[in-house]
């Protein structure tokens, strides 16, 4: 099957990279490196990619970032950083996306720990995560042609523990392993409508 992981570079799409790769053509695509270079928040940029690309049989999705910091003195333009860089992105690519997956083909997105289990200075975060979560439990009674649509709900990645050194005491690290056999349940099961939490 031919899979399109976009954010294939990232911590995250990595792990996709590494579990789907020895059984399918992988396609890796990111904004400055990659197979194929897309920029998310152009719809333009994602048609393209579509069309160059041509039919797959999956797209995953792990990608975004958004604000963090205190409710106090938090203006609503950081708010909506999670929502411009992380659902908007991800939603784009399934609206612009479905006339290029095949018949009982899926979507995977990535959203996160932070709206199930929060930290100080994470709201944005959070709203953006439980905005994907929604949006694939919606969509899924939506989708065309046998089409499924998950979601992939990581906690913070083992090898991502020094960079978020002091943001999540007390959370579990999870194994790379761990996240791609998340991304396998994703692409390879037959669930849809699901978010699959990995911590």
């Amino acid at each position: 099957m031919k899979v399109i992981i976009v954010g294939a570079g990232g911590a995250v799409g990595k792990c996709a990279v590494d579990e789907l790769s020895s059984r399918h053509e992988v396609i890796k695509v990111g904004r400055s490196r990659g197979d194929f270079l897309v920029d998310l928040e152009d719809i333009d940029s994602i048609r393209r990619m579509f069309r160059h690309i041509g039919k797959v049989g999956a797209v995953v999705s792990a990608v975004g970032h958004g604000h963090f910091g205190p409710i106090l003195g938090m203006t609503s333009e950081q708010f909506l950083k999670g929502i411009k860089h992380k659902v908007l992105p991800q939603v784009n690519l399934v609206l612009e996306g479905l006339d290029f997956v095949d018949d009982d083909g899926s979507f995977t997105l990535t959203s996160g720990v932070l709206n199930r289990d929060p930290i100080t200075g994470g709201s944005s975060s959070a709203a953006a995560n439980g905005a994907l979560d929604g949006f694939v439990l919606g969509a899924a009674v939506d989708m065309p042609r046998g089409i499924r649509i998950n979601t992939v709900s990581p906690e913070v990645l083992e090898v991502s523990r020094q960079k978020y050194d002091g943001f999540f005491r007390g959370h579990v690290h999870v194994s790379s392993e761990a996240v791609g056999l998340a991304y396998s349940k994703a692409v390879e099961g037959c669930l849809t409508g699901q978010v699959f939490i990995v911590e």
